[in-house]
């Protein structure tokens, strides 16, 4: 066994996990929202990354503050934050055209799945696209209503075709 190269293997080691933790550490504030960052295939995330560059720098009146971690598939706006996730998950809901059907609503040209959930906010995922983008409204943006949605249509009409991901 060869005690430097077991050495330098540990210091490396260790070095890299400080380094994640430190980065990690300063990667988000207390103040900012936080996300969790979806992993689509290629196609789905190139899409994404057309969109990221077409979304709104305001939506109802709310200035663009993009939660943590930084990336090209995610985007938020105020505080409390509606957030924009890009190249989620189709839902299982949606599968289901009763519960499609019952809970589906269409903003300028864009289906979207409402689902409720548990806290009081909404989450809305676009359907009949090629890459699916969630938005949660959280409970204090509810009183909006639709009106977030017509903001992201247009980019998503101009980004995203239509399609069965």
């Amino acid at each position: 066994m060869n005690i430097p190269r077991l050495r330098r293997r540990c210091l490396v080691g260790t070095s890299a996990l400080a380094l994640l933790i430190t980065t990690a550490a300063c990667s988000s504030t207390d103040d900012e929202a936080s996300v969790t960052v979806p992993s689509p295939e290629a196609k789905a995330a190139g899409l994404c990354r057309d969109l990221h560059e077409q979304l709104p720098e305001k939506v109802e009146g709310l200035e663009r503050t993009d939660p943590g971690p930084a990336s090209e598939l995610t985007a938020g706006w105020g505080d409390p934050a509606i957030i924009l996730r890009c190249g989620v998950p189709r839902p299982p809901e949606m599968i289901d055209p009763d519960y499609a059907a019952k809970n589906g609503v269409k903003v300028n040209g864009v289906a979207w799945l409402l689902q409720k959930n548990d806290d009081g906010s909404y989450t809305f995922t676009t359907g009949a696209r090629l890459a699916y983008v969630e938005v949660r409204l959280p409970e204090e943006r509810t009183g909006d209503g639709l009106g977030p949605l017509t903001d992201f249509a247009g980019p998503i009409k101009k980004t995203i075709p239509t399609g069965i991901a």
